[in-house]
C-alpha cells in the first residue's frame, strides 16, 4: 500500500533519518501558513524547540508519520502528515509528557494550551468507546502544490494506514478553515469547534485573532 506514487509524487512513511529535512520543510511551509502561528507575529519555529523537536521525533517513531516527495526535483519534499497514536493516558500531551508550569509564555505554549483544552473537552475516547486512536496532528502541503489535491491524497493515505493497524477512528485537529472544509470532503465529521474570538485569557482578551476564513479550530474525526 506504501509507498504510493502518482503524478511524479511518491507518499511513503516517515522516518527518524529524514527530521532534518522535515524539520526544514516545516520552518518555511507550515509555520508561515498555519493560521495561529501566522497570525501570533512570532518565531514559532524556534519556541520551545527542544520540545517540539522531541515531540516530533516521538511521532516518526511511531510509523504512522508520511511524507511525499516529488520525484521530478530530486526527492524534495512538498508535502507532509504529523500522526501519532492517542490512548487515554496521553490524551492531552500526545506523544510527549510536558510540564505547562516550566513552557514560556510564548505563541508555542499558548497554541500546546488552546489544543489541549480541546483534546480534555472532546472526551474523544469516552465519545467514542475506544482504547486509542489515530491522531492527524500536522498536515502540510507545499505553497506551491496545493489546489492539486495533495493534501486529500495524505489523508486518505494516512486513513488506510489507520485502518491497516487497527485503529478505530482518526480523528484531525483543524485550525485552518480550509483544512478543516478538505476534511470534510473525505467524510469526516466536525464533532467539536470553538470559535476563536471566545476563547479568551485569564483578563478576558481574546487570544488568537487570525484572518477570516479562520473562524474557529474543529475537530474531525471518521470511523475507520
Amino acid at each position: 500500500m506504501i509507498p504510493t506514487t502518482m503524478e511524479g509524487v511518491t507518499i511513503r512513511i516517515m522516518c527518524l533519518e529524514d527530521y532534518e529535512n522535515v524539520k526544514a520543510y516545516l520552518r518555511e511551509e507550515y509555520y508561515t501558513a498555519e493560521p495561529l502561528c501566522q497570525s501570533s507575529g512570532e518565531p514559532v519555529h524556534l519556541q520551545n524547540e527542544k520540545i517540539n523537536d522531541a515531540l516530533y521525533q516521538l511521532m516518526i517513531e511511531e510509523g504512522i508519520s508520511l511524507l511525499a516527495l516529488d520525484e521530478n526535483d530530486g526527492g524534495r519534499i512538498v508535502g507532509l502528515v504529523m500522526a501519532c497514536a492517542l490512548y487515554p493516558e496521553n490524551a492531552n500531551a500526545g506523544a510527549l509528557r510536558l510540564d505547562e508550569t516550566k513552557l514560556e509564555d510564548n505563541a508555542w505554549t499558548r497554541i500546546y494550551q488552546l489544543l489541549v483544552k480541546v483534546k480534555r473537552e472532546v472526551n474523544l475516547h469516552e465519545r467514542y468507546d475506544i482504547s486509542k486512536a489515530l491522531y492527524s496532528d500536522v498536515t502540510s502541503v507545499a505553497s506551491w502544490m496545493r489546489g492539486k489535491g495533495l493534501g486529500s491524497r495524505l489523508a486518505a493515505t494516512l486513513m488506510d494506514l489507520g485502518r491497516s493497524k487497527g485503529f478505530p477512528l482518526m480523528v484531525a485537529f483543524c485550525t485552518s478553515f480550509y483544512s478543516a472544509r478538505q476534511k470534510k470532503a473525505l467524510g469526516m465529521e466536525c464533532i467539536y469547534s470553538i470559535d476563536y474570538a471566545d476563547y479568551k485569557d485569564d483578563k478576558g482578551r481574546v487570544v488568537f485573532e487570525p484572518a477570516a476564513p479562520h473562524t474557529k479550530v474543529r475537530v474531525m474525526a471518521i470511523k475507520l
